[in-house]
């Protein structure tokens, strides 16, 4: 596999980690205010990156179709909503901020449903990340390397204190700091997986590109509307997860297009 592959694909478990080392130098729990912050940052980054690195590419891959290149962008785009719809039906797992499980009724650690919430929604970025690098493998004209960089650098950039918002709350729970930061690295180990399962399938079924595409994108939307948005506006009313939603969204922009 290409050096550019491999960096592309270890990149956003490399922000996570870096972000989960926080519990090594932070001491105690991330103020909510903070946590409303740095969740509405990532909510922007994903949105943009949605648009930006998947759904026009996606359409500009289907030009052949004509005024009916929308149509992979619209198909994937739902696939890829009612994916992460199944999974979050399936997988039990608890958000942070949230007292009452979601899925199937289980009797697990609240630990391993926080971990879990964090890996459920890292699998559309991996997969994000891994539809890019497979339409560049596959000499896309409209998808450079540059681009697929751009969005696996914008993903570690917002994965840095997603890993922070895993491990932190995790010490303060009780547990221990080593365990903390291995729990909020774990978390990000689906999406390098991700990436690869994506890369495969896009090599085997190249005519499913644009769909791959765009189905990470509906995932991607579905997990911000589904869980970040809710989180960054929990408690006393704050436009702080709003204005950092904007400084996401527009620095996933700028780097789009900047460095894409």
């Amino acid at each position: 596999m290409r050096v550019e592959v491999i960096q592309g694909v270890l990149l956003p478990f490399l922000g996570t980690t870096l972000g989960s080392a926080c519990v090594f130098f932070m001491g105690g729990e991330l103020r909510r205010g903070v946590q409303r912050a740095l969740t509405g940052f990532a909510a922007g980054v994903m949105v943009a990156a949605s648009i930006w690195s998947l759904l026009i590419p996606a359409m500009e891959q289907a030009e052949g179709m004509g005024t009916w290149a929308f149509v992979p962008a619209v198909v994937g785009f739902w696939l890829g909503i009612l994916f992460l719809l199944a999974l979050d039906r399936a997988i039990p797992h608890l958000h942070q901020g949230s007292s009452e499980p979601e899925g199937p009724p289980v009797a697990w650690k609240r630990t391993t449903m926080l971990v879990l919430a964090v890996t459920l929604h890292n699998i559309p970025e991996g997969m994000a990340v891994g539809a890019v690098l497979a339409g560049w493998m596959e000499g896309s004209e409209t998808i450079t390397m540059a681009g697929a960089l751009t969005l696996a650098l914008g993903i570690a950039i917002q994965n840095f204190p997603e890993g922070a918002i895993i491990s932190m709350p995790l010490r303060s729970e009780g547990t221990g700091k080593p365990r903390a930061f291995l729990y909020g690295a774990l978390s990000g180990v689906v999406e390098p997986l991700a990436a690869l399962l994506t890369i495969w399938a896009a090599h085997l079924i190249l005519p499913a590109l644009p769909y791959l595409l765009s189905f990470a994108a509906g995932a991607m939307v579905y997990v911000v509307v589904e869980e970040l948005i809710p989180e960054m506006s929990q408690g006393h009313h704050s436009n702080l997860g709003t204005l950092f939603f904007a400084l996401g969204f527009t620095l996933m922009l700028t780097l789009d297009v900047a460095l894409g």
